[in-house]
């Protein structure tokens, strides 16, 4: 049985496979068409963190697929109430797959191992691998043929950012990450990068301006994600060099996108005059969300 719970868990001919699902029902879906390829499958959202995009999306997807969801906050008592192991073993008899965003990445490694249903991480401290995918695909869409093709992230080297290295990884992408000293990735994921891909480009710096040079899109996430409330100054004082303005896009090839995974404090990470440009594809990004969700539930339930 196949699970998502990080880029690690797909081969570069798994997502070739679920970017072809979703180019073709984005396609069907603008000319009117839903088809109804998940009738009557269940998808449960197991929740522990706030959501806009992930929810709806998801949601939004499967309800076009002709199939239902449950949303499952804390009132289901995950990680409470019971056992991972009787949790999970019981939630897998009541419906067909899961999609968690969790506070621990072990949790939803647990709910995996345990589960008799597809898992799909919708969100930990450690990957989001549903948005890693949409992102690439989204450049793929304005960019056409990925292999080649260079991403700039400046900031912090997130959980986003995590997964969006390995994704560029096994699509022939460059990734060149500038982060604050001491806010780069760790050398047991450069590892894992690695063994993932011989072929992987990553080159980290501290320095945004060198980052964004030759780039095809320029990322940037949020400064303080949830979770790090209490660290909020420090982090503001540390990335104050890393914002993503006209000055730093200035450095960066003229057609060069802007990418973020949203939600964005304006004004920090990132200037109303960049996320409002013409180079700017976060609404764009975000809509992908769905369609490439959407792709992903087909392709782990719908030969099922």
């Amino acid at each position: 049985m196949r699970h998502l719970i990080t880029i690690a868990d797909i081969t570069r001919d798994d997502i070739e496979t679920i970017y072809a699902v979703s180019r073709n029902l984005k396609t069907h879906l603008a000319q009117g068409h839903r088809e109804p390829l998940l009738a009557s499958r269940v998808l449960a959202l197991l929740f522990q963190k706030q959501s806009l995009r992930t929810r709806v999306s998801f949601e939004s997807g499967m309800t076009h697929l002709g199939g239902s969801t449950i949303y499952l906050g804390s009132e289901a008592g995950w990680g409470k109430r019971e056992s991972a192991a009787d949790f999970s073993r019981v939630l897998s008899q009541y419906v067909d797959v899961i999609a968690c965003r969790a506070n621990s990445h072990t949790m939803v490694e647990e709910l995996a191992r345990y589960s008799e249903r597809p898992v799909i991480n919708a969100l930990t401290d450690k990957a989001h691998p549903c948005q890693a995918l949409a992102d690439l695909y989204t450049l793929q869409e304005l960019r056409g043929d990925l292999k080649g093709k260079k991403m700039a992230w400046v900031g912090d080297g997130n959980n986003v950012a995590f997964s969006l290295a390995l994704a560029c990884a096994k699509l022939g992408v460059r990734m060149s990450l500038a982060t604050p000293p001491g806010y780069g990735f760790n050398e047991d994921f450069i590892d894992v990068l690695k063994t993932e891909s011989t072929d992987a480009s990553l080159t980290c710096t501290n320095d945004p301006v060198e980052a964004v040079r030759d780039a095809d899109a320029v990322y940037t996430d949020v400064w303080v994600s949830m979770g790090q409330e209490a660290e909020q100054e420090k982090r503001r004082r540390d990335f104050a060099d890393y914002q993503v303005n006209e000055a730093l896009m200035a450095k960066a090839p003229a057609d060069a996108l802007f990418l973020h995974c949203l939600p964005a404090r304006r004004g920090e990470e990132v200037t109303d005059e960049v996320i409002d440009s013409p180079q700017s594809a976060v609404v764009q990004q975000a809509a992908n969300r769905m369609h490439v969700q959407k792709g992903i539930l087909v392709w782990l339930i719908g030969n099922e």
